[in-house]
């Protein structure tokens, strides 16, 4: 997939703020300092779209960008992060679930990993947890060129395989690198695949 338009179109507070459009959306998550707005930046190959931070957990609504014309890339709020208010973490962590689960256009969710970590007892929670609400999600290794390109795979291989304790089918997944751009091709290309299923 090319993308030739990428354009910033809303801050919603609540799921029911978000576009009216029938769209398709593929929303991007993971923990604070995951890498989330650089790699959506590097993605859409527009360094300024997602606003990078040096404070982690900055994005505290649900941001819309669309693509093409054609989908909504949605980059939501980081889960976990140690240094907000319990209230206000409760407040996001319902915010995130409502979307997801009351979202009609929502077709993907891509839930980011830091690539250089051991499986976190909180990833693994909401991995579960989109399971078991029966919501499409793929996992997005970030920081790959932080590691060696053997040393990133069998990473990975290893956070995969810890998945087997509970699921029977493991969730597609992709290594990436916004430094680098590594797997922007194929996760723009497993979008346009989606896309395309859902316009037979």
């Amino acid at each position: 997939m090319e993308i030739k338009k990428s354009e910033f179109v809303i801050s919603a507070p609540t799921v029911g703020m978000c576009p009216a459009d029938t769209k398709p959306e593929y929303a991007f998550i993971g923990r604070s300092n995951v890498g989330k707005s650089s790699l959506i930046n590097m993605l859409c190959n527009h360094k300024g779209l997602a606003k990078t931070s040096a404070t982690p957990g900055k994005t505290l609504l649900i941001n819309h960008f669309i693509i093409n014309n054609e989908w909504y890339l949605v980059d939501l709020p980081g889960y976990g992060f140690a240094k907000r208010s319990k209230s206000v973490q409760q407040k996001l962590d319902q915010m995130i679930r409502s979307y997801i689960l009351m979202r009609e256009q929502l077709v993907n969710v891509f839930v980011l990993i830091d690539i250089r970590l051991t499986p976190q007892a909180i990833d693994r929670e909401f991995i579960d947890w989109l399971g078991e609400s029966s919501i499409p999600f793929t996992i997005v290794f970030t920081k790959a060129d932080k590691l060696s390109a053997g040393k990133a795979k069998s990473q990975a291989a290893t956070w995969m395989k810890s998945l087997e304790d509970r699921w029977e089918e493991l969730p597609p997944y992709f290594i990436t690198s916004s430094e680098h751009k590594t797997g922007r091709d194929e996760v723009l290309d497993y979008i346009e695949e989606i896309n395309r299923s859902l316009k037979v």
